[in-house]
Protein backbone atom coordinates (compact mmCIF):
# COMPACT_ATOMS: atom_id res chain seq x y z
CA UNK A 1 0.00 0.00 0.00
CA UNK A 2 1.30 3.42 -0.93
CA UNK A 3 2.24 6.20 1.98
CA UNK A 4 -0.71 8.45 0.86
CA UNK A 5 -3.45 5.50 0.79
CA UNK A 6 -1.86 4.86 3.98
CA UNK A 7 -2.45 8.36 5.02
CA UNK A 8 -5.61 8.67 4.32
CA UNK A 9 -6.51 5.63 5.63
CA UNK A 10 -5.62 6.38 8.79
CA UNK A 11 -7.08 10.14 8.57
CA UNK A 12 -10.13 8.53 8.08
CA UNK A 13 -10.66 6.32 10.90
CA UNK A 14 -9.22 8.75 12.96
CA UNK A 15 -12.56 10.51 12.20
CA UNK A 16 -14.37 8.32 13.09
CA UNK A 17 -15.26 6.24 16.09
CA UNK A 18 -14.16 3.02 16.13
CA UNK A 19 -15.36 2.32 20.15
CA UNK A 20 -18.83 2.95 21.22
CA UNK A 21 -18.76 3.32 25.54
CA UNK A 22 -21.95 2.48 27.55
CA UNK A 23 -21.63 3.89 30.56
CA UNK A 24 -23.32 1.70 33.40
CA UNK A 25 -24.90 3.61 35.94
CA UNK A 26 -28.97 3.92 34.98
CA UNK A 27 -29.27 7.16 33.54
CA UNK A 28 -25.76 7.86 32.30
CA UNK A 29 -26.09 9.03 28.81
CA UNK A 30 -23.54 7.01 27.00
CA UNK A 31 -20.34 8.77 25.48
CA UNK A 32 -18.12 8.20 22.11
CA UNK A 33 -14.98 7.20 23.57
CA UNK A 34 -11.85 7.40 21.65
CA UNK A 35 -8.00 5.60 21.17
CA UNK A 36 -5.42 6.62 23.42
CA UNK A 37 -3.81 6.54 20.74
CA UNK A 38 -3.64 4.38 17.15
CA UNK A 39 -0.82 3.43 14.83
CA UNK A 40 -0.89 2.12 11.34
CA UNK A 41 0.68 -1.15 10.74
CA UNK A 42 0.84 -1.80 6.97
CA UNK A 43 -1.00 -5.07 7.15
CA UNK A 44 -3.94 -6.75 9.08
CA UNK A 45 -3.70 -8.14 12.52
CA UNK A 46 -3.55 -11.67 12.57
CA UNK A 47 -4.47 -13.37 16.02
CA UNK A 48 -4.84 -12.31 19.55
CA UNK A 49 -2.11 -9.90 19.95
CA UNK A 50 0.09 -10.56 23.30
CA UNK A 51 0.67 -7.88 25.71
CA UNK A 52 3.68 -8.44 28.48
CA UNK A 53 6.65 -6.50 29.74
CA UNK A 54 4.95 -2.87 28.97
CA UNK A 55 4.73 -3.60 25.09
CA UNK A 56 2.34 -5.07 22.60
CA UNK A 57 3.29 -7.21 20.31
CA UNK A 58 0.86 -8.09 16.75
CA UNK A 59 1.24 -10.39 14.20
CA UNK A 60 0.46 -9.32 10.27
CA UNK A 61 -1.21 -11.25 7.49
CA UNK A 62 2.43 -9.68 5.29
CA UNK A 63 4.49 -11.85 7.70
CA UNK A 64 5.63 -9.44 9.97
CA UNK A 65 6.10 -8.94 14.10
CA UNK A 66 5.33 -5.92 15.14
CA UNK A 67 5.67 -4.45 18.64
CA UNK A 68 4.92 -0.58 20.38
CA UNK A 69 5.23 0.59 23.69
CA UNK A 70 1.74 0.65 26.27
CA UNK A 71 2.33 4.47 25.07
CA UNK A 72 2.23 3.60 21.52
CA UNK A 73 6.33 4.15 20.54
CA UNK A 74 7.19 1.73 17.78
CA UNK A 75 10.00 -0.58 18.81
CA UNK A 76 10.77 -3.07 15.85
CA UNK A 77 9.28 -5.08 13.33
CA UNK A 78 10.44 -8.59 12.40
CA UNK A 79 9.91 -10.28 9.55
CA UNK A 80 9.90 -13.94 8.69
CA UNK A 81 10.30 -14.35 5.18
CA UNK A 82 6.68 -15.69 4.85
CA UNK A 83 3.47 -16.09 6.50
CA UNK A 84 2.66 -16.71 9.48
CA UNK A 85 0.22 -18.80 11.71
CA UNK A 86 -1.90 -16.61 13.59
CA UNK A 87 -0.44 -16.80 17.28
CA UNK A 88 2.28 -15.27 19.25
CA UNK A 89 2.96 -16.20 22.05
CA UNK A 90 5.63 -14.21 24.80
CA UNK A 91 7.39 -15.23 28.22
CA UNK A 92 7.69 -13.28 31.11
CA UNK A 93 11.20 -11.67 29.68
CA UNK A 94 8.89 -10.64 26.57
CA UNK A 95 10.49 -13.33 24.81
CA UNK A 96 8.28 -14.08 21.43
CA UNK A 97 7.25 -17.33 19.81
CA UNK A 98 5.97 -17.44 16.15
CA UNK A 99 5.60 -19.93 13.55
CA UNK A 100 5.09 -19.74 9.58
CA UNK A 101 2.55 -21.57 7.65
CA UNK A 102 5.53 -23.58 6.65
CA UNK A 103 6.44 -25.35 9.53
CA UNK A 104 9.22 -23.15 10.59
CA UNK A 105 9.50 -22.12 14.52
CA UNK A 106 11.11 -18.93 15.69
CA UNK A 107 11.98 -17.55 18.64
CA UNK A 108 12.79 -13.58 18.80
CA UNK A 109 13.84 -11.77 21.93
CA UNK A 110 12.44 -8.61 23.15
CA UNK A 111 14.29 -6.30 20.50
CA UNK A 112 13.12 -7.83 17.80
CA UNK A 113 16.62 -10.32 17.44
CA UNK A 114 15.87 -13.80 16.24
CA UNK A 115 17.57 -16.63 18.72
CA UNK A 116 16.78 -20.04 17.13
CA UNK A 117 14.95 -21.40 14.80
CA UNK A 118 13.44 -25.07 14.58
CA UNK A 119 11.53 -26.59 11.70
CA UNK A 120 8.55 -28.38 12.93
CA UNK A 121 7.57 -29.69 9.44
CA UNK A 122 4.00 -28.15 10.15
CA UNK A 123 2.46 -24.93 11.33
CA UNK A 124 1.08 -24.58 14.80
CA UNK A 125 -2.27 -26.11 15.89
CA UNK A 126 -2.83 -23.78 18.95
CA UNK A 127 -0.50 -20.85 20.54
CA UNK A 128 2.85 -21.96 22.43
CA UNK A 129 2.25 -22.20 26.12
CA UNK A 130 5.57 -21.29 28.14
CA UNK A 131 5.84 -23.12 31.70
CA UNK A 132 6.80 -22.20 35.21
CA UNK A 133 10.50 -22.26 34.19
CA UNK A 134 10.57 -21.15 30.58
CA UNK A 135 10.30 -24.54 28.80
CA UNK A 136 7.98 -24.17 25.73
CA UNK A 137 4.88 -26.56 25.18
CA UNK A 138 4.43 -26.40 21.13
CA UNK A 139 1.24 -28.02 19.62
CA UNK A 140 1.30 -28.70 15.59
CA UNK A 141 -0.37 -30.88 13.58
CA UNK A 142 -1.14 -34.37 16.22
CA UNK A 143 2.09 -33.90 17.79
CA UNK A 144 3.13 -31.91 21.30
CA UNK A 145 6.57 -31.32 22.01
CA UNK A 146 8.56 -29.60 25.27
CA UNK A 147 11.96 -27.74 24.19
CA UNK A 148 14.07 -25.81 26.76
CA UNK A 149 14.16 -21.54 26.29
CA UNK A 150 17.38 -22.03 24.70
CA UNK A 151 16.58 -24.89 22.19
CA UNK A 152 16.80 -28.40 23.68
CA UNK A 153 14.27 -31.04 23.63
CA UNK A 154 12.69 -32.26 26.39
CA UNK A 155 10.25 -34.67 25.37
CA UNK A 156 7.26 -35.30 22.38
CA UNK A 157 3.88 -36.84 21.96
CA UNK A 158 2.52 -38.34 18.87
CA UNK A 159 -1.44 -37.45 19.56
CA UNK A 160 -4.30 -40.02 18.97
CA UNK A 161 -6.37 -37.10 17.27
CA UNK A 162 -6.20 -33.55 16.16
CA UNK A 163 -6.70 -31.04 18.52
CA UNK A 164 -10.12 -29.87 18.78
CA UNK A 165 -9.84 -27.99 22.40
CA UNK A 166 -6.78 -25.63 21.94
CA UNK A 167 -3.89 -26.35 25.01
CA UNK A 168 -4.88 -24.55 28.34
CA UNK A 169 -2.19 -24.24 31.16
CA UNK A 170 -3.60 -26.11 34.50
CA UNK A 171 -2.87 -24.98 38.06
CA UNK A 172 -0.21 -27.45 38.37
CA UNK A 173 2.45 -26.24 35.93
CA UNK A 174 1.01 -28.29 33.33
CA UNK A 175 -1.42 -28.46 30.33
CA UNK A 176 -4.77 -29.71 28.84
CA UNK A 177 -6.55 -30.68 25.91
CA UNK A 178 -9.06 -31.84 24.02
CA UNK A 179 -9.10 -33.93 21.09
CA UNK A 180 -11.22 -34.44 18.32
CA UNK A 181 -12.11 -37.75 19.16
CA UNK A 182 -13.78 -37.01 22.15
CA UNK A 183 -10.63 -37.13 24.53
CA UNK A 184 -9.53 -35.59 27.75
CA UNK A 185 -5.60 -35.38 28.12
CA UNK A 186 -3.93 -34.04 31.18
CA UNK A 187 -0.01 -33.39 30.82
CA UNK A 188 2.13 -32.44 33.40
CA UNK A 189 5.48 -30.63 33.08
CA UNK A 190 7.46 -33.48 32.01
CA UNK A 191 4.97 -35.58 29.87
CA UNK A 192 3.19 -37.43 31.74
CA UNK A 193 -0.21 -37.93 30.23
CA UNK A 194 -4.08 -38.88 31.36
CA UNK A 195 -6.15 -39.34 29.09
CA UNK A 196 -9.91 -39.42 29.85
CA UNK A 197 -12.71 -40.79 27.35
CA UNK A 198 -15.94 -37.68 27.24
CA UNK A 199 -19.33 -38.64 25.98
CA UNK A 200 -18.65 -35.45 22.82
CA UNK A 201 -16.32 -33.02 22.61
CA UNK A 202 -17.38 -30.16 24.73
CA UNK A 203 -17.74 -26.81 24.37
CA UNK A 204 -15.47 -25.55 27.09
CA UNK A 205 -12.72 -26.96 29.64
CA UNK A 206 -11.51 -24.76 32.40
CA UNK A 207 -9.09 -25.97 35.66
CA UNK A 208 -11.02 -25.21 38.77
CA UNK A 209 -8.66 -23.14 40.30
CA UNK A 210 -9.57 -23.10 43.95
CA UNK A 211 -5.91 -21.92 45.37
CA UNK A 212 -5.57 -25.35 47.64
CA UNK A 213 -5.15 -27.86 44.83
CA UNK A 214 -2.01 -30.21 45.66
CA UNK A 215 0.46 -31.08 43.47
CA UNK A 216 -0.94 -34.45 43.11
CA UNK A 217 -4.89 -33.71 43.12
CA UNK A 218 -6.91 -31.20 40.72
CA UNK A 219 -10.27 -30.52 39.02
CA UNK A 220 -11.30 -29.87 35.84
CA UNK A 221 -15.01 -28.73 35.13
CA UNK A 222 -16.12 -29.83 31.33
CA UNK A 223 -19.20 -27.55 29.96
CA UNK A 224 -20.84 -28.92 26.71
CA UNK A 225 -23.09 -27.29 24.03
CA UNK A 226 -26.33 -29.09 25.59
CA UNK A 227 -25.72 -27.19 28.66
CA UNK A 228 -24.59 -30.04 30.61
CA UNK A 229 -21.26 -30.01 33.14
CA UNK A 230 -19.11 -33.10 34.12
CA UNK A 231 -16.49 -33.04 36.11
CA UNK A 232 -12.90 -34.50 36.05
CA UNK A 233 -10.95 -35.34 38.79
CA UNK A 234 -7.75 -36.35 40.14
CA UNK A 235 -7.51 -38.41 42.47
CA UNK A 236 -4.37 -38.58 45.40
CA UNK A 237 -2.72 -41.54 43.79
CA UNK A 238 -3.33 -40.11 40.04
CA UNK A 239 -6.13 -41.51 38.64
CA UNK A 240 -8.70 -39.63 36.96
CA UNK A 241 -12.47 -39.73 37.16
CA UNK A 242 -15.24 -38.34 35.21
CA UNK A 243 -17.99 -37.73 37.13
CA UNK A 244 -21.69 -35.65 36.51
CA UNK A 245 -20.69 -32.20 38.12
CA UNK A 246 -23.53 -31.08 40.80
CA UNK A 247 -24.53 -28.12 38.64
CA UNK A 248 -27.37 -27.09 37.34
CA UNK A 249 -27.76 -27.28 33.73
CA UNK A 250 -26.61 -23.80 32.14
CA UNK A 251 -29.91 -21.69 30.65
CA UNK A 252 -27.76 -21.73 26.86
CA UNK A 253 -24.62 -23.10 25.65
CA UNK A 254 -21.26 -21.66 27.10
CA UNK A 255 -18.56 -19.65 24.82
CA UNK A 256 -15.43 -19.37 27.30
CA UNK A 257 -15.30 -19.94 31.15
CA UNK A 258 -12.13 -19.18 33.21
CA UNK A 259 -11.49 -19.73 37.36
CA UNK A 260 -10.40 -18.29 40.20
CA UNK A 261 -10.70 -18.95 44.00
CA UNK A 262 -13.11 -21.71 43.41
CA UNK A 263 -15.52 -19.20 41.41
CA UNK A 264 -16.46 -20.09 37.75
CA UNK A 265 -17.36 -17.08 35.51
CA UNK A 266 -19.06 -18.20 32.23
CA UNK A 267 -19.71 -16.02 28.95
CA UNK A 268 -23.22 -18.16 27.02
CA UNK A 269 -23.98 -17.22 23.40
CA UNK A 270 -27.29 -15.17 24.44
CA UNK A 271 -24.28 -12.63 25.57
CA UNK A 272 -24.75 -13.32 29.08
CA UNK A 273 -21.72 -13.55 32.35
CA UNK A 274 -22.70 -16.42 34.70
CA UNK A 275 -20.52 -16.63 38.27
CA UNK A 276 -20.87 -20.08 40.05
CA UNK A 277 -19.49 -21.72 42.83
CA UNK A 278 -17.23 -24.35 41.88
CA UNK A 279 -18.25 -26.34 44.83
CA UNK A 280 -21.79 -26.86 44.13
CA UNK A 281 -22.46 -24.63 40.86
CA UNK A 282 -24.67 -22.47 43.08
CA UNK A 283 -25.54 -19.08 40.67
CA UNK A 284 -23.64 -16.07 42.55
CA UNK A 285 -24.76 -13.36 39.89
CA UNK A 286 -25.59 -12.75 36.40
CA UNK A 287 -24.62 -10.07 34.48
CA UNK A 288 -24.95 -8.45 30.67
CA UNK A 289 -21.82 -8.46 28.36
CA UNK A 290 -21.78 -6.66 24.95
CA UNK A 291 -22.46 -9.84 23.48
CA UNK A 292 -26.32 -8.94 24.16
CA UNK A 293 -28.71 -11.18 22.42
CA UNK A 294 -29.44 -10.13 18.85
CA UNK A 295 -26.43 -7.87 19.02
CA UNK A 296 -24.01 -11.10 18.18
CA UNK A 297 -22.22 -10.71 14.80
CA UNK A 298 -21.95 -14.98 15.15
CA UNK A 299 -23.45 -17.23 17.10
CA UNK A 300 -19.89 -19.09 17.35
CA UNK A 301 -17.88 -16.18 17.80
CA UNK A 302 -14.84 -16.57 19.36
CA UNK A 303 -14.50 -15.41 23.34
CA UNK A 304 -12.02 -14.94 25.94
CA UNK A 305 -12.06 -14.33 29.31
CA UNK A 306 -9.85 -12.91 32.04
CA UNK A 307 -10.40 -13.36 36.11
CA UNK A 308 -7.89 -11.74 38.42
CA UNK A 309 -8.18 -9.52 41.68
CA UNK A 310 -9.22 -6.88 39.55
CA UNK A 311 -12.31 -8.61 38.31
CA UNK A 312 -14.00 -10.88 35.00
CA UNK A 313 -13.87 -9.75 31.49
CA UNK A 314 -14.55 -10.94 28.39
CA UNK A 315 -13.09 -9.80 25.08
CA UNK A 316 -14.00 -10.73 21.47
CA UNK A 317 -14.19 -9.42 17.72
CA UNK A 318 -17.00 -7.14 18.69
CA UNK A 319 -16.45 -5.87 21.77
CA UNK A 320 -15.36 -6.16 25.37
CA UNK A 321 -17.06 -5.58 29.09
CA UNK A 322 -15.70 -5.78 32.66
CA UNK A 323 -17.15 -7.02 35.20
CA UNK A 324 -16.21 -6.75 39.37
CA UNK A 325 -16.37 -9.91 40.96
CA UNK A 326 -19.59 -8.87 43.08
CA UNK A 327 -20.95 -8.99 39.28
CA UNK A 328 -21.45 -5.06 39.36
CA UNK A 329 -20.10 -4.15 35.34
CA UNK A 330 -17.78 -1.53 34.97
CA UNK A 331 -17.60 -0.70 31.28
CA UNK A 332 -18.67 -2.01 27.90
CA UNK A 333 -16.77 -1.54 24.64
CA UNK A 334 -18.59 -2.21 21.50
CA UNK A 335 -15.61 -2.48 18.96
CA UNK A 336 -16.35 -2.11 15.11
CA UNK A 337 -14.55 -3.72 12.37
CA UNK A 338 -11.81 -5.49 14.65
CA UNK A 339 -9.49 -8.03 12.51
CA UNK A 340 -9.32 -10.43 15.57
CA UNK A 341 -9.41 -10.79 19.55
CA UNK A 342 -8.44 -7.89 21.23
CA UNK A 343 -5.77 -7.79 23.98
CA UNK A 344 -6.38 -6.30 27.62
CA UNK A 345 -3.22 -5.82 29.80
CA UNK A 346 -2.39 -6.03 33.56
CA UNK A 347 -2.50 -2.07 33.31
CA UNK A 348 -6.39 -1.80 32.08
CA UNK A 349 -5.40 -0.83 28.48
CA UNK A 350 -7.53 -2.45 25.70
CA UNK A 351 -5.46 -3.30 22.30
CA UNK A 352 -7.53 -4.62 19.04
CA UNK A 353 -6.40 -4.30 15.66
CA UNK A 354 -8.55 -3.08 13.13
CA UNK A 355 -9.46 -4.42 9.64
CA UNK A 356 -8.23 -1.14 8.41
CA UNK A 357 -4.76 -2.29 9.18
CA UNK A 358 -4.29 0.47 12.41
CA UNK A 359 -3.91 -1.07 16.19
CA UNK A 360 -6.31 0.84 18.63
CA UNK A 361 -5.42 1.38 22.39
CA UNK A 362 -7.76 2.22 24.57
CA UNK A 363 -7.53 2.93 28.47
CA UNK A 364 -10.77 1.41 29.92
CA UNK A 365 -9.90 1.67 33.38
CA UNK A 366 -6.86 3.21 35.65
CA UNK A 367 -6.36 -0.11 38.02
CA UNK A 368 -3.19 -2.54 37.61
CA UNK A 369 -2.50 -6.15 38.83
CA UNK A 370 -1.43 -6.18 42.20
CA UNK A 371 0.79 -9.40 41.38
CA UNK A 372 4.32 -11.09 42.93
CA UNK A 373 6.92 -9.46 40.51
CA UNK A 374 10.42 -10.44 39.56
CA UNK A 375 12.33 -8.39 37.16
CA UNK A 376 10.26 -8.64 33.79
CA UNK A 377 7.27 -8.59 35.66
CA UNK A 378 5.13 -11.64 36.96
CA UNK A 379 6.16 -14.23 38.68
CA UNK A 380 5.78 -17.44 37.71
CA UNK A 381 2.95 -18.88 39.27
CA UNK A 382 4.62 -21.82 40.61
CA UNK A 383 7.80 -24.03 40.71
CA UNK A 384 8.56 -27.73 39.18
CA UNK A 385 10.79 -28.14 42.12
CA UNK A 386 14.01 -28.44 40.14
CA UNK A 387 16.00 -26.25 42.11
CA UNK A 388 15.61 -28.50 44.90
CA UNK A 389 14.91 -31.74 43.94
CA UNK A 390 13.99 -34.53 46.09
CA UNK A 391 15.92 -37.13 47.26
CA UNK A 392 16.81 -39.45 44.66
CA UNK A 393 14.56 -43.03 44.07
CA UNK A 394 18.08 -44.58 44.35
CA UNK A 395 19.49 -42.58 47.12
CA UNK A 396 20.11 -45.88 49.25
CA UNK A 397 22.28 -47.57 46.19
CA UNK A 398 25.15 -48.05 48.20
CA UNK A 399 27.75 -48.23 44.60
CA UNK A 400 26.31 -45.17 42.78
CA UNK A 401 29.41 -43.03 43.10
CA UNK A 402 31.55 -45.62 42.03
CA UNK A 403 33.11 -43.99 39.00
CA UNK A 404 31.98 -47.09 36.60
CA UNK A 405 28.38 -46.18 37.80
CA UNK A 406 28.76 -42.76 37.48
CA UNK A 407 29.92 -43.43 33.68
CA UNK A 408 26.91 -45.78 33.46
CA UNK A 409 24.28 -43.30 34.75
CA UNK A 410 26.23 -40.40 32.77
CA UNK A 411 25.96 -42.06 29.30
CA UNK A 412 22.33 -43.00 29.96
CA UNK A 413 21.21 -38.80 31.14
CA UNK A 414 23.45 -37.56 27.81
CA UNK A 415 21.40 -40.01 25.26
CA UNK A 416 17.71 -39.49 27.04
CA UNK A 417 18.68 -35.82 26.53
CA UNK A 418 20.27 -35.25 23.52
CA UNK A 419 17.17 -37.85 22.11
CA UNK A 420 14.50 -35.64 23.62
CA UNK A 421 13.27 -37.87 25.59
CA UNK A 422 14.01 -36.74 29.49
CA UNK A 423 10.41 -36.88 30.12
CA UNK A 424 9.29 -38.03 33.41
CA UNK A 425 12.85 -38.79 34.45
CA UNK A 426 13.46 -35.17 34.02
CA UNK A 427 13.48 -34.58 37.82
CA UNK A 428 15.35 -37.45 38.94
CA UNK A 429 18.21 -36.31 36.54
CA UNK A 430 18.57 -33.83 37.47
CA UNK A 431 18.48 -34.03 41.30
CA UNK A 432 21.34 -36.85 40.37
CA UNK A 433 23.31 -34.52 38.03
CA UNK A 434 23.20 -31.61 41.00
CA UNK A 435 24.41 -34.39 43.53
CA UNK A 436 27.05 -35.30 41.15
CA UNK A 437 28.19 -31.46 40.63
CA UNK A 438 27.81 -29.81 43.95
CA UNK A 439 29.94 -31.81 46.18
CA UNK A 440 27.65 -30.91 48.77
CA UNK A 441 26.44 -27.58 47.41
CA UNK A 442 23.03 -27.48 47.94
CA UNK A 443 22.47 -30.97 47.42
CA UNK A 444 19.72 -32.16 49.75
CA UNK A 445 19.89 -35.34 51.13
CA UNK A 446 23.67 -35.63 50.61
CA UNK A 447 25.45 -38.31 53.09
CA UNK A 448 28.71 -36.38 54.67
CA UNK A 449 29.97 -40.07 54.37
CA UNK A 450 30.03 -40.00 50.66
CA UNK A 451 33.38 -40.98 48.67
CA UNK A 452 34.49 -37.96 46.60
CA UNK A 453 34.00 -37.53 43.04
CA UNK A 454 35.90 -36.74 40.31
CA UNK A 455 36.55 -33.68 38.53
CA UNK A 456 35.63 -34.97 35.20
CA UNK A 457 32.19 -36.44 36.62
CA UNK A 458 31.10 -32.89 38.31
CA UNK A 459 31.98 -31.46 35.26
CA UNK A 460 30.16 -33.39 32.59
CA UNK A 461 27.04 -33.44 35.45
CA UNK A 462 27.42 -29.61 34.87
CA UNK A 463 27.30 -29.70 31.32
CA UNK A 464 24.24 -31.96 31.05
CA UNK A 465 22.45 -29.77 33.69
CA UNK A 466 22.90 -27.07 30.86
CA UNK A 467 21.41 -28.84 28.40
CA UNK A 468 18.24 -30.05 30.38
CA UNK A 469 17.77 -26.05 30.52
CA UNK A 470 15.76 -25.19 33.26
CA UNK A 471 15.88 -21.75 34.90
CA UNK A 472 15.56 -22.73 38.43
CA UNK A 473 18.76 -24.53 38.54
CA UNK A 474 20.40 -21.09 38.04
CA UNK A 475 20.56 -20.09 41.45
CA UNK A 476 22.51 -23.93 42.42
CA UNK A 477 24.76 -23.30 39.35
CA UNK A 478 25.29 -19.60 40.66
CA UNK A 479 26.72 -20.67 43.96
CA UNK A 480 28.79 -23.02 42.79
CA UNK A 481 30.16 -20.69 40.54
CA UNK A 482 30.98 -18.70 43.69
CA UNK A 483 32.04 -20.41 45.99
CA UNK A 484 33.75 -23.84 44.14
CA UNK A 485 37.52 -23.95 44.17
CA UNK A 486 38.00 -25.92 41.64
CA UNK A 487 38.44 -23.96 38.47
CA UNK A 488 37.59 -26.42 35.99
CA UNK A 489 34.06 -26.57 38.09
CA UNK A 490 33.47 -23.02 38.00
CA UNK A 491 34.15 -22.50 34.22
CA UNK A 492 31.64 -25.55 33.40
CA UNK A 493 29.23 -23.83 35.77
CA UNK A 494 29.24 -20.32 34.19
CA UNK A 495 29.11 -22.03 30.49
CA UNK A 496 25.71 -23.66 32.09
CA UNK A 497 24.20 -20.76 32.94
CA UNK A 498 25.01 -19.07 29.42
CA UNK A 499 23.89 -22.50 27.84
CA UNK A 500 20.41 -22.52 30.15
CA UNK A 501 20.22 -18.56 28.93
CA UNK A 502 17.33 -17.60 30.83
CA UNK A 503 18.32 -15.56 34.10
CA UNK A 504 15.01 -13.68 34.96
CA UNK A 505 15.53 -12.73 38.27
CA UNK A 506 19.00 -11.55 37.88
CA UNK A 507 20.60 -14.03 39.94
CA UNK A 508 23.80 -15.23 37.81
CA UNK A 509 24.45 -12.00 36.50
CA UNK A 510 24.60 -10.65 40.58
CA UNK A 511 27.27 -13.49 40.94
CA UNK A 512 28.74 -12.44 37.93
CA UNK A 513 29.73 -9.03 39.20
CA UNK A 514 30.51 -10.03 42.46
CA UNK A 515 33.02 -12.09 41.17
CA UNK A 516 34.58 -8.40 39.40
CA UNK A 517 34.67 -6.54 42.79
CA UNK A 518 37.86 -5.06 43.83
CA UNK A 519 38.24 -6.91 47.13
CA UNK A 520 37.31 -10.27 45.28
CA UNK A 521 40.90 -12.43 44.64
CA UNK A 522 41.79 -12.57 41.04
CA UNK A 523 40.06 -15.27 38.88
CA UNK A 524 41.42 -17.82 36.70
CA UNK A 525 41.62 -16.77 32.99
CA UNK A 526 38.91 -19.59 31.78
CA UNK A 527 36.58 -18.68 33.88
CA UNK A 528 36.45 -15.13 33.02
CA UNK A 529 35.88 -16.21 29.42
CA UNK A 530 33.24 -18.17 30.52
CA UNK A 531 31.30 -15.31 32.52
CA UNK A 532 32.00 -13.29 29.68
CA UNK A 533 30.52 -15.62 27.02
CA UNK A 534 27.63 -16.20 29.71
CA UNK A 535 26.85 -12.76 30.39
CA UNK A 536 26.60 -12.69 26.23
CA UNK A 537 24.27 -15.19 26.01
CA UNK A 538 21.96 -14.02 28.79
CA UNK A 539 22.03 -10.88 27.99
CA UNK A 540 21.11 -11.45 23.87
CA UNK A 541 17.99 -14.12 25.16
CA UNK A 542 16.50 -11.58 27.61
CA UNK A 543 17.78 -8.09 26.48
CA UNK A 544 16.95 -5.09 28.78
CA UNK A 545 16.91 -4.25 31.94
CA UNK A 546 19.50 -7.52 32.29
CA UNK A 547 21.64 -6.46 29.67
CA UNK A 548 21.68 -2.99 31.28
CA UNK A 549 24.33 -4.56 33.82
CA UNK A 550 25.60 -7.25 31.80
CA UNK A 551 27.20 -4.42 29.51
CA UNK A 552 28.59 -3.25 32.99
CA UNK A 553 30.12 -6.57 33.42
CA UNK A 554 31.64 -6.88 29.91
CA UNK A 555 32.87 -3.39 29.82
CA UNK A 556 34.92 -4.23 33.14
CA UNK A 557 35.79 -7.75 31.48
CA UNK A 558 37.38 -5.17 28.83
CA UNK A 559 39.59 -3.48 31.00
CA UNK A 560 43.48 -3.91 30.90
CA UNK A 561 43.86 -5.61 34.15
CA UNK A 562 42.18 -8.67 32.29
CA UNK A 563 44.15 -11.13 29.89
CA UNK A 564 43.80 -10.94 26.25
CA UNK A 565 41.68 -13.66 25.96
CA UNK A 566 38.99 -12.46 28.71
CA UNK A 567 39.35 -8.68 26.67
CA UNK A 568 38.60 -10.13 23.47
CA UNK A 569 35.66 -12.66 24.76
CA UNK A 570 34.12 -9.50 26.25
CA UNK A 571 34.22 -6.89 22.93
CA UNK A 572 32.83 -10.04 21.19
CA UNK A 573 30.13 -9.97 22.93
CA UNK A 574 29.35 -6.61 23.16
CA UNK A 575 29.47 -6.70 19.69
CA UNK A 576 27.01 -9.20 19.24
CA UNK A 577 24.72 -7.12 21.86
CA UNK A 578 25.11 -3.72 19.76
CA UNK A 579 23.93 -5.43 15.91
Amino acid sequence: MCRRYRCLVFLLAAALPLVYAQETAEGDPPSYTTPIWREALEGMVMGLPSVQAGTVVVVLDGGNLKTYTYGGDFLWDYFAGGKLAPYVTRSREGISYICGTDGIFIVINRVGRELWRLNLGAPLSAPVLVGWDGRLFIPFGERLICYTASGYPLWRKKLPAPIALAPKADNRGGLMMVLENGEFLSINPFGKTRFQLLPEVPAVITPLNSGKDSEDRGTTLVFYQTGTVDRISREPNGTQTLTSAVFPDLPAPPLAAVSRNNLVALTLKDGRVLLLSGSDGRLLWTGESHLRAGKTKDAGEEVLMLFDERGIYVLSRSGASGFTEDGRRLWILDLAGTAALPAFSDEGILFAGGEDWILYAYRTEHRTRSLPRSLYGPAPEGSYGLGKPPLLSWADYTFRFGDGDIDHRLERIREDIFAGRLGENEADYTGYLMELAGSFIHTPGVSAARPPVHVRHRIEGIRLLGYIGSWETIPFLSILLYYEQEPLVKTAAAEAIGRIGLDPDGIALEMFSAMLRPNTPGEDERILTAIAAATGALCRFSGPPLSNGGVKILTTLTGSGYPPKVRDQAKKELRSLSR
